[in-house]
């Protein structure tokens, strides 16, 4: 592999350099593509917390709002020890881009701590979560209608529970107090579907790519998804949830998994629930009796494969390896995964990338189900369940009297099928998705100069957040 010289950019550039391919095919009013771009603010906080032992440590924490030309504006909480300034600016950027491209009527924030939650007791863990809260809210960072956080790398629904409650102790009469923040706990304010919504929608866009042949064939492929080879980094939420259901539902080939310890491999299809039976219980892959182990993870994104899917960190596909990525199409499930100088060599070589702002936005997309949920107040399905299975029922029954045959099973399951909130919630997933990759392709056909999938989504990005500033009159 060959050593890159030449000094890496920071996140916040890669993303607004791939964000400029598009604005050149779009005719705006002066200074208005400067203002789009911009990040309308950040806050930055510090605070003490008393750990276990007695001393108290002091954590340091971001939350920016890149856009809020459409409020809440909406992004998650990471914490890791990598967290930084630039990189909550970036992640806050994808966000406004990544809400219009689906159409989530949402503006872009993201937030960050830097901590390793790894190192901290669920005791510890819930003192600085309820002291960031704190500081993010009084300071107006945290509300239904105002920014609305949610889970992101090394926070989870419990997280989510805390913030919901510190809220709740603040600003005790507000009764939209649940919409807060989204990805809690069902049990609390939350949406079924939601903890594995970013996986079910990478995995959504991959079934939509398929239904397309002349993007298959474009990318040296030909057929469905059956058999498939995939190769996917990071086997966390996102990475194992997709995974599996690519495997499971859709008959791929999961050949191997990087993660940060390294990668496991096996060209016959990895044992994906044994494999993550095995990292619950010893913390990584190294020691993995029934694959190939490669300790350097990241040169297996250079192993031979139909298809990658990033699914861990951002700039893991560089300038040092994107020349000798096989993958004959990559699914940006990660944010920022490959940078802007690797995705410059990815389009020169034909390789058929389909984007982060796009492929990951199942997240936020069913955090927007959510947030529906909690404004209105009741439970998407309970007024009308009782009615669709009514109506399933007397169509049976018109069936049967007209054929004299009563109907088999699998087929009355299939009428009866209940409008449940999960039912819906994957409905209206998949419904988005499909929709969302529709209209990017219809981009790159109006527009032939869009010659690459993430550019055309940034160009129907762009269009709807420009007509929103014009509508409301923001910009003559």
């Amino acid at each position: 592999m060959v050593i890159a010289t030449k000094p890496r950019r920071k996140f916040s550039k890669s993303v607004n350099l791939m964000v400029d391919r598009a604005f050149q095919y779009l005719d705006l009013p002066p200074g208005l593509s400067e203002q789009i771009k911009a990040c309308n603010n950040v806050i930055e906080v510090q605070f003490p917390v008393r750990m276990d032992n007695g001393e108290f440590r002091t954590f340091r924490g971001w939350r920016a709002v890149h856009s809020d030309h459409r409020v809440p504006a909406k992004g998650g909480i990471r914490y890791a020890i990598s967290v930084n300034y630039d990189e909550t600016v970036a992640l806050a950027t994808l966000m406004t881009y990544k809400c219009a491209i689906v159409n989530v009527p949402f503006g872009g924030s993201k937030g960050g701590l830097r901590i390793d939650p790894r190192e901290h007791s669920v005791d510890e863990l819930e003192r600085v979560t309820r002291r960031f809260a704190r500081e993010l809210i009084v300071k107006g960072y945290v509300s239904p209608g105002g920014n609305v956080p949610a889970p992101d790398m090394g926070t989870s629904p419990r997280e989510m529970s805390w913030i919901s409650d510190v809220y709740k102790s603040m600003y005790p009469s507000d009764i939209n107090y649940y919409a807060c923040v989204t990805g809690k706990p069902v049990a609390n304010g939350g949406i079924q579907g939601r903890v594995e919504a970013t996986g079910r929608g990478v995995q959504y866009v991959v079934r939509e790519f398929f239904r397309h042949p002349d993007d298959v064939r474009q990318a040296g492929m030909e057929g469905d998804i059956e058999g498939k080879r995939v190769i996917v980094q990071g086997f966390g939420n996102v990475g194992y949830h997709l995974a599996l259901f690519l495997k499971e539902e859709d008959g791929a080939k999961i050949v191997a998994i990087i993660e940060r310890d390294g990668a496991l491999i096996d060209d016959n299809g990895l044992d994906l629930r044994d494999v993550r039976e095995y990292i619950n219980e010893h913390g990584g892959v190294e020691g993995y009796p029934d694959a190939t182990f490669v300790a350097d993870g990241l040169s297996v994104l250079e192993h031979e494969c139909d298809i990658l899917i990033p699914a861990a960190l951002e700039s893991q596909i560089t300038v040092d390896n994107a020349p000798y990525i096989q993958a004959k199409v990559i699914f940006e499930a990660a944010n920022g995964p490959i940078t802007y100088d690797a995705d410059e060599i990815l389009r020169q070589r034909g390789v058929f990338v389909v984007p982060d702002a796009f492929v990951n936005a199942g997240g936020v997309t069913v955090s927007y189900f959510e947030w529906t949920k909690n404004i209105s107040h009741i439970r998407f399905g309970r007024m009308s369940r009782r009615l669709d299975e009514w109506r399933g029922l007397k169509t049976i029954e018109a069936m049967e009297y007209m054929t004299g045959k009563e109907m088999p099973e699998h087929m009355r399951r299939g009428i009866l099928l209940a409008s449940d909130e999960l039912t819906l919630v994957r409905s209206g997933l998949d419904d988005t998705m499909r929709l969302a990759y529709q209209e990017i392709r219809a981009a790159k056909e109006d527009v032939p100069e869009l010659d690459d999938f993430r550019t055309a989504a940034f160009y129907v990005a762009i269009k709807k957040i420009a007509q929103t500033y014009l509508d409301m009159g923001v910009w003559p």
